[in-house]
C-alpha cells in the first residue's frame, strides 16, 4: 500500500460530510437556527413547538400518536423509551440486526432491565420469523416490548418492520413495539400508525438535517398507559409529564429554541420537495451509491456488506474491505486531500468497514463528487478497485427517473 501519511491542511472550500450522521445542516436551516430566542411566554414559542410536532407527527406517519422532544441525541431517546416502559426487572425482547440493537440492549441492561435478543444476521436485516419464535416461547409474558431497528447505521441494513408487528400478531403477544427510526426518518417511509407502532424514537443529524442535540419519541395510547403503570422512578425522562398543555413541561425546563427553529425549517423543507420525491431522491442516490461499490469490488478488496439488495438502505451504504486494506489511512486521504468526509466501521467492524452516508441534503451532483473522491483516495492508498464506478453511478441514477 502507498503511503498515505501528508500534511492536512486548511481550506476555504468546505469538507463534503458523507458520514451517516452528523450530516450537511441546509442554509435555511442554519439561517433559522440562528435566530434570536424569544421569552418563554411568547406566543410564537408555543406555536414553533406545535409546528414542530404536527411536522414530526406527520413524517412518522402517526395521527394518534404524542410527540414529545428531548434536549438530548438519541441515546437519549433509547433511554427515555426504557425509563417509561420498564419497570423493575422487566423484559424486553432486542431484535438483532447489527451494531445499534445490540448497543441498545446493552443500555437497557445498564438501567437494570433483562434482555433477550433474536439472532444477529451479518449484512442481513433483522429476522421476524425469530421474533415470532421467540414470543411464542414466551409463555407468561414477561417480555413487555420489542425493540427494532428500522435502518441500523452500522450495518446499512434497513428492516420491515411491517413484517415485526405481522410477527408479533401471529404470536399473539401484547408486547409493545418500539422502533428506533434515527437513521431512516426522512430518508425512507416510515408509517408508524398503519405497520402498528407503539413507539417510535428519532433524532436530529441524520435525514432531518439538523446538528445533533434534538431527540423524540412519538407515543400511542398503549404505550402511554403502560408508562403510567410503570412504578420505576424518572424525572426528565417522564413521558406523562411532558405530555402537558405547558410549555415549560413539555421539555422539563427551557427548550432548546435554536434547534427547534431549525427543525421547523427542515420539516419545510421536506414539505415543499414532497415526501415522496424526497424518498425517490434518497432511492437513486443510493442506487448510485450501490453501483459504484459493485464496480470499485471488481477488483478483489472490497464489496457491499449488506447482501440483499432490498435490505440496503437509502441512508447509508456499509462497505467491506479486506484484511490487509488499512481503512484508518483511506479514510484520511479522503477526507484531508479531497474533503470528502465517509465514515468508519463500528464495534467488531471497527478497521474493516467504511461508510459512504447518502441522506439528508443530498442530491446526484453531490454523490458524484464524494464517489469521485472516495476513487482518488482509494487509488492513492493503493487498493484495487475495478473500472467504471462512476458511469455505472449516473447509469443508476437515470434509471431511478
Amino acid at each position: 500500500m502507498k503511503d498515505a501519511n501528508h500534511r492536512p491542511r486548511e481550506s476555504a472550500a468546505p469538507q463534503m460530510l458523507h458520514t451517516p450522521g452528523p450530516t450537511l445542516v441546509p442554509d435555511a436551516v442554519r439561517d433559522a437556527m440562528g435566530r434570536p430566542s424569544m421569552d418563554l411566554s411568547d406566543p410564537r414559542l408555543e406555536t414553533l413547538v406545535r409546528d414542530c410536532e404536527a411536522g414530526l407527527a406527520s413524517l412518522l406517519g402517526t395521527r394518534r400518536a404524542d410527540v414529545l422532544m428531548y434536549a438530548a441525541n438519541g441515546h437519549g431517546a433509547w433511554e427515555a423509551a426504557i425509563a417509561n416502559l420498564l419497570a423493575p426487572g422487566a423484559e424486553v425482547l432486542v431484535a438483532g440486526s447489527g451494531f445499534f440493537a445490540e448497543a441498545w440492549a446493552i443500555h437497557v441492561e445498564a438501567l437494570g432491565g433483562r434482555v433477550a435478543r433474536t439472532p444477529i444476521r451479518p449484512g442481513r436485516a433483522l429476522d421476524p420469523q425469530a421474533i415470532e419464535t421467540a414470543l411464542r416461547a414466551d409463555a407468561r409474558h414477561r417480555i413487555v416490548a420489542v425493540f427494532a431497528v428500522h435502518t441500523d447505521t452500522a450495518s446499512g441494513a434497513t428492516s420491515d418492520i411491517a413484517a415485526v408487528r405481522a410477527a408479533m400478531d401471529r404470536a399473539a403477544h401484547p408486547a409493545l413495539l418500539v422502533a428506533d427510526v434515527i437513521a431512516s426518518l426522512g430518508a425512507t417511509p416510515f408509517r408508524m400508525d398503519e405497520w402498528g407502532v407503539n413507539v417510535a424514537i428519532g433524532g436530529s443529524q441524520k435525514a432531518l438535517m439538523l446538528p445533533p442535540g434534538l431527540s423524540f419519541t412519538a407515543v400511542d395510547a398503549r404505550a402511554l398507559e403502560a408508562a403510567r403503570a410503570n412504578p420505576a422512578p424518572r424525572a426528565y425522562w417522564d413521558w406523562d409529564k411532558r405530555k402537558s398543555p405547558l410549555l415549560y413541561r413539555k421539555f422539563c425546563g427551557t427548550p432548546p429554541q435554536g434547534l427547534l427553529m431549525g427543525l421547523r425549517a427542515s420539516l419545510q423543507l421536506l414539505r415543499g420537495e414532497g415526501e415522496d420525491e424526497v424518498f425517490a431522491r434518497h432511492r437513486r442516490v443510493a442506487a448510485m451509491v450501490h453501483a459504484a461499490v459493485a464496480r470499485w469490488s471488481e477488483g478483489g478488496k472490497l464489496r457491499l456488506f449488506v447482501t440483499e439488495p432490498a435490505e440496503r438502505s437509502t441512508s447509508v451504504t456499509t462497505i467491506a474491505v479486506d484484511e490487509d486494506v488499512d481503512v484508518e489511512a483511506f479514510r484520511t486521504v479522503a477526507r484531508d486531500r479531497y474533503q470528502v468526509a465517509v465514515a468508519g466501521g463500528l464495534g467488531p467492524h471497527a478497521g474493516r468497514m467504511f461508510r459512504i452516508g447518502h441522506l439528508g441534503a443530498v442530491h446526484p451532483g453531490m454523490i458524484l463528487g464524494a464517489l469521485g473522491a472516495v476513487e482518488a483516495a482509494l487509488r492513492d492508498c493503493g487498493i484495487p478497485i475495478g473500472e467504471g464506478a462512476l458511469q455505472s453511478a449516473v447509469q443508476a441514477a437515470r434509471a431511478e427517473y
